[in-house]
């Protein structure tokens, strides 16, 4: 069942970075890759089109992962839209899913962890990382913070794919099932989309 929520969200995807290109295969490292993931010519072309969409949307609060490539994102969207940058919040909740000792492998060994089974990936924790549970419970804490914080407000959420994805289906009411099926579909928000909830 759909979340009734007192403010409007929007959901952006960082733009995109090598992790989508020459490392498409390699799992993100926690926090961040060394040195840290940064926007390709692409993934600036792709947020400033996000921003020029944002322009008029009259946006009045922006909360960012604050890993390089959100920053990056949420530094170009402020320029576009008028937006403070020192009035941007940056939360290390918004982060990446933490895949553990899996970080900087192959995503075939990753998911090999799990027997390919995606269900598995909800409740079993690679060492030294986190589940889907852990990371949905997390941006759920994030928007509980600003449904209280704020009435009626535009709020630009600037994140990564996993994050973004388990809080559209937390909101939407869409069930773990549906929400593997998406990811299989290759439906879940792509780098530089943004998504109005």
């Amino acid at each position: 069942m759909k979340k009734t929520l007192k403010n409007r969200y929007f959901l952006l995807r960082h733009g995109k970075n090598i992790h989508q290109t020459v490392k498409s295969n390699i799992l993100y490292c926690y926090p961040d890759d060394n040195p840290p993931c940064e926007l390709i010519e692409e993934g600036i072309e792709q947020i400033e089109k996000a921003g020029f969409y944002l322009k008029n949307k009259e946006i009045d609060f922006i909360i960012s992962s604050d890993i390089l490539r959100t920053r990056q994102t949420s530094d170009i969207i402020s320029n576009i839209i008028g937006y403070d940058k020192n009035k941007i919040r940056f939360d290390e909740r918004l982060r990446d899913i933490n895949w553990g000792i899996f970080g900087g492998k192959t995503i075939d060994e990753g998911w090999a962890f799990y027997k390919n089974d995606m269900k598995k990936r909800f409740y079993i924790a690679p060492e030294g990382g986190e589940t889907w549970q852990d990371c949905r419970a997390r941006v759920i804490e994030v928007l509980n913070e600003l449904e209280n914080e704020f009435n009626n407000k535009n709020i630009l959420i600037i994140s990564h794919g996993d994050p973004l994805w388990l809080l559209e289906g937390y909101i939407l009411g869409i069930s773990d099932d549906d929400l593997i099926d998406a990811e299989k579909k290759n439906r879940t928000i792509r780098t530089g989309e943004i998504k109005i909830i």
